[in-house]
C-alpha cells in the first residue's frame, strides 16, 4: 500500500487495534485488510462503493467502520498509538471546529444590491384577473 509501513509497524498497529476493539460481538476477519481499506478510502477520497474488490465487500467494510466508530474504538486506537510515540505531541490537527471562516464565507451573495422592484411592478399588467373580474361584476350591479 501507500503507507510505507514496515511489517514491524503493522504488527504494532494491529496489536493496538485488537486491544482497542471490544471483546463482545463477532470478530473481524482480517484487521489489516480492513485498516488498509480505510486508508485507501481516505487517501483516494472515494465513496464506499468505489472500494476495490481486493478489500472485500464495500458494504461489509462500511458496516464495520460504522459500528467501530459509534463504539469509540478509533478514539481509543489513536490515543493508544499516540501514547507509543515520542513525537505525537508535536502533531497538530485542524478541522472545521477550530478554524474560523471569514464572514463572507457564510454563503450570502456579494456585489451591488441594486433592487429595481418598484418600477416593473407599476408598469406590468396584473397576472391574474380574478379580483378585477369580481370588482367589475360588483360595479355592474351597483
Amino acid at each position: 500500500m501507500l503507507t510505507g509501513m514496515t511489517e514491524g509497524d503493522w504488527a504494532t498497529v494491529l496489536r493496538v487495534f485488537a486491544a482497542s476493539c471490544s471483546r463482545r460481538g463477532g470478530k473481524g476477519r482480517n484487521d489489516r485488510r480492513f485498516l488498509e481499506a480505510l486508508h485507501y478510502f481516505t487517501v483516494h477520497n472515494i465513496t464506499w462503493r468505489a472500494l476495490p474488490a481486493c478489500f472485500g465487500n464495500w458494504n461489509s467494510v462500511w458496516k464495520r467502520f460504522w459500528r467501530l466508530s459509534r463504539a469509540g474504538v478509533f478514539e481509543v486506537f489513536f490515543e493508544a498509538l499516540a501514547a507509543l510515540s515520542d513525537t505525537a505531541h508535536l502533531v497538530q490537527m485542524f478541522d472545521s471546529t477550530i478554524v474560523r471562516a471569514h464572514v463572507s464565507a457564510a454563503g450570502a451573495k456579494g456585489g451591488r444590491a441594486d433592487r429595481r422592484w418598484a418600477a416593473p411592478v407599476a408598469v406590468s399588467r396584473p397576472r391574474s384577473t380574478s379580483r378585477l373580474t369580481g370588482l367589475a361584476i360588483r360595479w355592474a350591479f351597483a
